[in-house]
């Protein structure tokens, strides 16, 4: 019973952080929300029984997508100014 009362909680979570990073106009708040997307996400993987989902989605989705979104965000700004 409270692995499903968490499933839901994560997935509203999950759903609310999404439509703050599609609707937010601050690109560094949309970025680190859809890195708090990836990263639930792999907490609900764990939850269902998928782990090795949920290290990739941690590794690659949470950790990589993020820090490379951040640097590429940087390098427009530096060529940019």
């Amino acid at each position: 019973m409270i692995y499903i009362i968490l499933s839901v909680f994560l997935s509203l979570f999950i759903l609310g952080m999404a439509v703050v990073a599609v609707h937010n106009k601050n690109v560094k708040v949309a970025i680190i929300a859809a890195g708090i997307v990836s990263l639930f996400s792999s907490i609900l993987y764990l939850i269902l029984a998928a782990p090795d989902v949920a290290m990739t989605e941690a590794a690659i989705g949470s950790g990589l997508s993020t820090v490379i979104f951040f640097y590429v965000l940087n390098k427009i700004r530096k060529n940019n100014a």
